[in-house]
């Protein structure tokens, strides 16, 4: 295979994109990397099956079908996706580097319901996106070289919208910053704990160990040092690059570019410490959809969306047949 080196891949030349696929294939394989685990990780090199009991999202090959495309030009570089926890078929999205900090809304057929400029926030690097029950949290974690020593989550009311696109607006975001306990690390995965409340970070890391950190309910205008709470291997080559919880907080999801890993969270049990759990592996080639850093998972965690980069992205629903 290439010799491939993906933590600084920002705009992807061919050759990165080969490097993507070779990684794909190899994580599709089942072939891990080497080396002792490490305590509160797992190694999902090769992910369990299905058993009675666990997520349905891992019961065979799911079903993927396009149920619209994203019908905003601004939509090129979708790296993060949300379900609305309050307003019923609004999924939230957001481009990666390179825009202006501003949030899209769109239907679940693709519709552009709403543009929302952030007022009081930046777009150095957002990557990922969560949902409270009322409000949205963008992750600013993003961190490729890396250089940031700390990191930004902003908090936003989440913005009503309407059946039919609306005039672009604005909505006041607050600004949370996050310090990791262990130096610099690069992350496209932001979730938050339907329960806690806590914010989760998972790195993104070449060697597939990504490490787990929690703050749990931070203040905006002060920073953060975040808690490392275990490791989560999925394999050498597997990079985290989104993840979600289902609203009813039982189902957590990590993507990487060629799969999706799952977790049923168990009564009483912190996100985090789900993750350091090993998951099943759900039956979806996600590498057949091109550059992937996009995921939300629906309500009852019997499914999942993905938006991919590119001009006019297909939204995928994927779920049991």
């Amino acid at each position: 295979m290439p010799n491939c080196r993906l933590t600084t891949v920002r705009h992807h030349t061919p050759a990165a994109i080969g490097c993507l696929l070779a990684l794909a294939a190899l994580a599709a394989s089942g072939c891990g990397g080497e080396g002792a685990r490490e305590p509160g990780s797992f190694d999902a090199a090769a992910p369990a099956t299905r058993k009675a009991g666990s997520p349905a999202l891992c019961g065979g090959k799911l079903g993927a079908r396009i149920v619209g495309r994203v019908g905003a030009a601004a939509a090129t570089e979708l790296s993060g996706l949300v379900l609305s926890r309050s307003q019923r078929g609004v999924l939230w999205t957001h481009n990666d580097s390179g825009d202006a900090p501003r949030l899209l809304a769109v239907a679940l057929d693709g519709r552009l319901l709403a543009d929302v400029a952030l007022t009081g926030a930046e777009a150095f690097d957002w990557e990922d996106i969560a949902a409270g029950p009322r409000e949205l949290f963008v992750g600013d974690i993003g961190d490729n070289v890396p250089q940031r020593d700390v990191i930004v989550v902003y908090r936003v009311p989440e913005p009503r919208v309407a059946g039919v696109a609306a005039p672009p607006t604005t909505a006041a975001a607050s600004r949370i910053e996050l310090r990791y306990p262990d130096g610099r690390r690069d992350a496209e995965a932001l979730l938050r704990d339907p329960v806690s409340g806590a914010l989760v970070v998972v790195s993104k890391r070449s060697s597939g160990r990504a490490g787990i950190y929690v703050a749990g309910r931070p203040a905006a205008g002060t920073a953060t040092t975040m808690r490392r709470r275990g490791t989560v291997r999925l394999g050498e080559g597997e990079l985290v690059t989104a993840g979600d919880v289902s609203s009813d907080g039982r189902t957590i999801v990590l993507r990487t570019y060629a799969s999706a890993y799952v977790w049923t969270r168990r009564r009483g049990e912190r996100v985090a410490a789900a993750l350091t759990r090993k998951p099943c592996k759900a039956g979806a080639e996600l590498f057949r959809e091109g550059q992937g850093e996009a995921l939300a998972v629906a309500a009852g965690g019997d499914a999942f969306y993905t938006a991919p980069e590119g001009s006019a992205p297909p939204i995928r629903r994927y779920a049991p047949r």
